[in-house]
């Protein structure tokens, strides 16, 4: 069960980041400075997340923080999550680029999403959505 502190409670983590992610936003980090990622739901690449600095995206009243991968917070769009809510997410990277504004699409590299149902045991634990 992955796990994340908050005011000194365990919780069951909501989004991750594998090695190959965390790689990838380590260089980012190094070029562009703090980092943050959104998911909207949207067509095309809108449905995988993006990776911005994190000054250059406002997150609005229909989006929700999931929590941090790799010290970079991550927010999903409202409606999105209300068909990912019972997974837990994870960052990976594939080769191929996207068709999005994304940070890594120039790398020739593209994030992806991982999911897994969570456990009942892990539902009663979850990181709560803000």
């Amino acid at each position: 069960m992955s796990q994340s502190t908050t005011k000194e409670k365990q919780y069951v983590a909501r989004v991750l980041a594998n090695d190959k992610a965390k790689a990838v936003i380590d260089e980012l980090r190094a070029v562009n400075g703090e980092l943050m990622f959104h998911q909207s739901g949207g067509c095309c690449d809108g449905s995988s997340p993006m990776c911005y600095q994190a000054d250059e995206f406002r997150v609005g009243d229909s989006d929700i923080y999931l929590g941090d991968i790799h010290g970079c917070k991550f927010y999903m769009s409202r409606d999105q999550f209300a068909y990912w809510k019972h997974t837990q997410l994870t960052i990976d990277v594939t080769k191929g680029r996207g068709s999005s504004f994304s940070l890594e699409i120039p790398m020739g590299i593209r994030f992806i999403i991982r999911s897994r149902l969570f456990t009942s045991e892990e539902l009663e634990h979850l990181f709560p959505v803000t």
